[in-house]
């Protein structure tokens, strides 16, 4: 592994453990240089309540590059959206380790819009 990814992992591992603590419903973010993936997990993280990503039919139609902030917003908006039809409106955010600024921001800043809170 290269040093990059070992400092995400630790950073992921520090954020999970006050999630876990939180014992909440929980908001994950993945991201790839070509595809954004979210899932809501359940508290006790045996089940993946909804999900979404840039490979799903319905965002990557109309969207010139999947692994843009525009795709990211767009996969924030439809997971927010199946959230509330869930009843789901309180998540705390994974980042997964990764910086929250352009895609992450984007994706949660949409997220936010719809009506999920963090």
């Amino acid at each position: 592994m290269n040093v990059k990814k070992i400092n995400r992992m630790r950073r992921a591992k520090r954020s999970r453990l006050n999630i876990r603590e939180a014992g909440k419903i929980s908001l994950i973010v993945h991201k790839t240089p070509k595809h954004m993936y979210a899932q809501i997990i359940s508290a006790d993280g045996s089940r993946v309540l909804v999900d979404a990503s840039t490979l799903q039919l319905g965002v990557k139609t109309n969207l010139k590059y999947t692994g843009n902030i525009e795709a990211a917003a767009k996969v924030g908006r439809l997971i927010a959206q199946k959230a509330k039809e869930l009843g789901l409106y309180d998540v705390v955010f994974d980042r997964s380790g990764f910086r929250y600024h352009g895609r992450v921001k984007a994706l949660a800043d949409a997220a936010r819009e719809i009506g999920l809170n963090f």
